[in-house]
């Protein structure tokens, strides 16, 4: 049986959830994110199996007729870019391969993550499994065993345009299999020479076309997009409860989260936060306190927040139905046909990752947005009950102006992250390379702005469970209670100024890890509430 589980990856701290458990069969079976990540540090079990390697055969011994073969085929006999009509000889075939890897290892920058350079690994491994790259078995074997062992490589954050495969980033994750470059090897950056005489195996001599296999595809740019659905729905999620957390703080009406209202603007996105805010306000006492006050409507942070909220579930499904096309598809060129027809083509270009990245964004740069305002709006004392600045003895206390400031530094920084890469092109390989996406820059961008927003919605968590405390002994409905005194447990009512850092980011981690999201359903099982919306399948599964 699966479940949600959290599983620690020995990086930076990054906190993964995923389907547990099973075995993922790499080439056969259709791959979805959560099982990518569980691949990548080693939660789930991948393995090849008889068809998929019969398969694998059979495309590599046709690449190796192409090459006894008078057939002048791009890659596999002849030079690369614009030295595509430069013919190599069959003897020199293997060393154009490994000349590849080394020449396009020129990635600068600090490495990426642990979690991405995993992620590279299996989405590699799984498109060079479906059998059109003419790659030998024994490759891909030395990639799974990288992974079976988490000994990953290292890999610069910086080199690809998006375009003809993410050549530098690619040639860096793969230099290994020659012998160079570094691996992650217990606990540390370690030459890969090194590791290989430690676990006493050999460098590859790639074969026929497998160095431009390796190098050629889209997968730098797909790990960051399969990192970002998951980070991106867990700030969704997140955005939703504290979003509502805060609408019981400022006394805000239920009123513009009705069903019948959104039903004449049928939007899924809009429809599935109304529904969820609905049901955690479910028997809220705070909220029936004020249902006949004066007060006509809420500014726009609280009103509009299916429209808001819901218009970013909109862009993540968007990226979200994307990745799943692109994980599961041949992205490197030319292609081999069973026939032994190759196919030089365009499958390489990043552009249908590149514009759902930039679209995600600026869905989840206007998160923070949002979020900073309603953080804004509890500072203000115009709220009965709620003091200015969220604390009775202001003067001599700040109360909680500073965190504000945080967050508007947070989110103008995000501002000046959402324009779009893919609205950038710079023609790379002598004009033969005439026009890139740059999903490359972009994938790198909506991680930043993702990290950004984790911050302003854990400092929201921790405005909000303040502004609830004023309302007591008024309940709110179950779910934001239990969440409520879940907080309350690690994060004290504050009456006076002191470090509040170190609560911000106790907070902050929580919204990382999806902890609170995941924790309401938890609780909205136990107690048998409604949680999942109608739109479920749509936002919740990836």
């Amino acid at each position: 049986m699966t479940k949600i589980v959290f599983i620690s990856t020995k990086s930076n701290g990054y906190l993964w959830t995923m389907v547990n458990g099973g075995t993922f069969q790499y080439g056969e079976a259709t791959l979805d994110v959560r099982t990518a990540l569980g691949l990548a540090c080693g939660a789930v079990e991948g393995v090849l199996n008889a068809n998929t390697r019969m398969r694998i055969r059979n495309s590599s011994q046709l690449v190796e007729e192409i090459t006894r073969s008078e057939q002048v085929v791009y890659g596999i006999n002849t030079g690369f870019g614009p030295l595509c009509t430069t013919r190599i000889s069959p003897d020199q075939t293997r060393q154009l391969q490994e000349n590849i890897l080394k020449s396009h290892a020129v990635g600068v920058g600090e490495p990426l993550s642990l979690e991405l350079s995993g992620l590279i690994l299996v989405l590699k491994l799984h498109a060079l499994a479906l059998g059109f790259s003419g790659i030998r078995e024994e490759v891909l074997d030395r990639i799974l065993w990288h992974l079976e062992n988490f000994c990953l490589p290292w890999i610069p954050s910086q080199g690809s345009v998006g375009a003809s495969g993410d050549l530098a980033p690619l040639a860096h994750a793969f230099l290994p299999l020659l012998g160079l470059g570094k691996l992650w090897y217990k606990d540390q950056w370690r030459d890969t020479a090194y590791v290989l005489q430690q676990e006493q195996l050999e460098p590859l001599a790639l074969g026929p076309k497998e160095g431009l296999a390796l190098i050629n595809g889209t997968q730098f740019i797909a790990a960051h997009a399969v990192l970002a659905v998951d980070k991106l729905h867990k700030v969704l999620s997140q955005a939703d409860i504290t979003g509502a957390m805060m609408l019981e703080g400022l006394k805000g009406s239920i009123r513009p989260f009705d069903p019948r209202l959104h039903a004449l603007r049928p939007y899924q996105g809009t429809r599935h936060v109304a529904q969820r805010i609905t049901y955690l306000l479910e028997g809220s006492e705070i909220m029936g306190s004020h249902a006949d006050c004066a007060r006509v409507q809420d500014p726009y942070s609280l009103r509009c927040m299916p429209q808001v909220h819901g218009a970013s579930w909109e862009a993540w499904l968007h990226l979200k139905l994307a990745t799943q096309t692109e994980i599961n598809s041949v992205t490197d060129n030319p292609i081999i046909l069973e026939d032994g027809l190759s196919i030089s083509g365009g499958n390489f270009h990043g552009q249908p990752l590149a514009l759902p990245i930039d679209y995600a964004c600026l869905a989840a740069s206007e998160i923070g947005n949002i979020s900073d305002r309603r953080i804004y709006l509890s500072l203000e004392g115009d709220t009965p009950g709620l003091p200015k600045l969220l604390m009775r003895a202001t003067g001599l206390n700040s109360g909680f102006m500073i965190p504000q400031y945080t967050t508007a530094a947070l989110a103008s920084e995000n501002k000046g992250l959402c324009f779009p890469a893919s609205a950038d092109s710079i023609p790379t390989s002598l004009g033969q390379e005439d026009h890139v996406s740059m999903g490359s820059i972009g994938g790198r961008k909506l991680l930043r702005v993702i990290d950004n927003v984790e911050k302003i919605l854990g400092i929201e968590l921790f405005c909000a469970a303040q502004a609830m405390d004023f309302h007591r002994p008024l309940r709110s409905g179950r779910i934001l209670d239990e969440i409520h005194a879940f907080v309350r447990e690690e994060i004290p009512h504050l009456e006076d100024d002191q470090l509040m850092y170190p609560l911000m980011e106790q907070c902050i981690a929580w919204v990382s890890a999806g902890f609170i999201s995941t924790f309401a359903r938890h609780l909205a099982d136990k107690h048998g509430l409604p949680y999942q919306t109608d739109y479920h399948e749509q936002f919740d599964q990836y």
